[in-house]
This record gives structure tokens, C-alpha cells and sequence, in this order.
């Protein structure tokens, strides 16, 4: 009996015991009738550096894998990443190995913009409040940018790395107004939209990103968390009366972008959608 996997994938990153990403792609491969192998890879129970995880997967068989917190900007440091967009961004989630060396690409851009205009259409965003500047928010912050929002407010606990990624923001879109704020509240007092593209609201990031008065007057709102799904963040927007973009939109879409790149065979996405909610909750 052969056990060898039509394909061999995996995931990089902290406290990802709950991923669904697993098995998104192990439904995909069995929409086409192939068998997928999706390994999560966690350095610290590795015994081992995100650099050498990272450098070994080639060698270990992998096509590709996918990259999370913390690791996206240390990612796109070790990889060819040809699409210009992709390189203003600084973060890739998503990898291919081959001969020519390892490539990089990014799904959260083109998954959040799917997520996006599935619940807002063509809909500006408007002014937007946006938490954390990282892997994930560096994605969203571009994706903003290109969907013309008015303005983006950036927050992160390191106000220094908040700065460069405005600067940078400002060079990619010369319209945009981009400022740094010293707490969310203070950026969210009179946006549109507030988006957490930090952990906070995770399993074993327990909380809010900001205080749920502060969410008064904003229109719509976005969780880069999925695990759970009704973060505290979404809960109190909800009864604030925003329009709720989840978390598990985002997954769902750069799921997809992902496999198109690891497989590029097709997907029936309704179908898939149906697999993911009716399968228990793995181990």
C-alpha cells in the first residue's frame, strides 16, 4: 500500500493547534480526487527555528506551504516574490518550493478583498481605524488602499513600525491620507470601518483590541481572528449595529487563492463551504 500523498503541504506558525487550513486543503484534494497531507508545523514544538523549519521543507517534500502569525515578514526575506504588489507589501502567507528556489505570493490581500466585497459590493471603505501592523494588516492595509479607501488610521503597540508601514502606504498610494494613532479609540472616532488584524480575540489571546464604546458610529467592521469565529471584537460590533465581516471569510478565501497556486486544479466554493461546516472540529 502506498501512503504517499498526491500532495504534501503545511502550515508555519504559532498556536495553530485549532487551524481549519488543514482541512480546507485535504477537501479541495478530495474535490479532485486527490489525496493531501497538511502538516502543521510549529517551531517551538519543532525544537527548532523558523529558519530552519522553513529551510527544510523543500528538502522534506513539501510543494508548499502556508505561512501565520508570527512569521509573514520573516517569510517574504527568504523567497523570490515576483509580483510588485506583493513586494510593497513585505509578508507572504504562501509559498511554492520547486528547482528554481522557493516563491512567494500573498493570499490575505486578495482573500480579504474577496471577503470584502462579498458582504459590501463596490462600497468605498471609507475612513478606517485599522489595528495592527503586521503580516496580515500589511495585506489589508494595500488591499484598503486599492479599493480607494478615504483614509486609514493605523494603531500597533510599536508605534515606529506603524510609521514605516505609513510611509510606505503613502509612496504606494500618493492620494491616500494615512496617519498613526496612539490608541484604537483615538482611531476610531469617526471612521467608517474598524478592522483587528492583530491575535487578540484568538484561542490564548483572550480579549478585545478596543473598547467597545468605541465602536459607536462606525459602519462596518472585520476580524482578521477566525478561531473562534464570534470574537468578543465582532460580538460587541454586532450589537453596535455594524455590518460584521468575519474572520472566516478571509480564511476561506486565501484558502482558495492558496490552492489555486499549491494545485491550480478547480474548486466548487459553495461546495467546499458546505464540507468545512459540516466536518466535527479537528484535534
Amino acid at each position: 500500500m502506498n501512503d504517499t500523498p498526491d500532495l504534501l503541504l503545511g502550515l508555519i506558525g504559532d498556536n495553530i493547534a485549532r487551524s481549519r487550513t488543514p482541512l480546507l486543503h485535504r477537501l479541495a484534494g478530495a474535490q479532485n480526487g486527490k489525496t493531501v497531507r497538511y502538516d502543521r508545523l510549529v517551531p517551538k514544538d519543532m525544537g527548532e527555528a523558523f529558519d530552519s523549519v522553513f529551510d527544510a521543507c523543500a528538502a522534506r517534500g513539501y510543494r508548499g506551504i502556508n505561512v501565520t502569525y508570527p512569521y509573514k515578514e520573516r517569510a517574504a526575506k527568504k523567497v523570490t516574490v515576483e509580483d510588485p504588489l506583493v513586494r510593497a507589501i513585505g509578508a507572504v502567507n504562501t509559498v511554492l518550493f520547486g528547482p528554481e528556489g522557493p516563491r512567494g505570493f500573498n493570499t490575505d490581500y486578495s482573500g480579504f478583498t474577496a471577503a470584502y466585497r462579498g458582504l459590501r459590493g463596490d462600497t468605498a471603505p471609507g475612513t478606517v481605524c485599522l489595528i495592527g501592523t503586521g503580516g496580515v494588516g500589511r495585506a489589508v492595509a494595500f488591499a484598503l488602499a486599492s479599493m480607494g479607501a478615504a483614509e486609514i488610521r493605523l494603531v500597533d503597540r510599536d508605534a515606529a513600525k506603524a510609521q514605516t508601514m505609513a510611509a510606505e502606504l503613502r509612496a504606494a498610494s500618493p492620494g491616500l491620507r494615512v496617519t498613526v494613532a496612539a490608541t484604537a479609540e483615538a482611531a476610531a472616532r469617526g471612521a467608517d470601518g474598524i478592522i483587528n488584524c492583530t491575535p487578540v480575540g484568538m484561542v490564548g489571546y483572550e480579549g478585545t483590541p478596543i473598547e467597545a464604546q468605541a465602536l459607536t458610529g462606525a459602519t462596518w467592521c472585520f476580524d482578521a481572528v477566525y478561531t473562534p469565529v464570534d470574537t468578543p471584537f465582532l460580538c460587541d460590533a454586532a450589537r453596535a449595529g455594524l455590518t460584521v465581516i468575519s474572520g472566516y471569510e478571509l480564511f476561506f478565501y486565501q484558502g482558495v487563492h492558496a490552492w489555486a497556486h499549491f494545485a491550480g486544479l478547480p474548486l466548487d466554493e459553495a461546495a467546499l463551504r458546505r464540507s468545512l461546516l459540516d466536518a466535527p472540529a479537528e484535534a
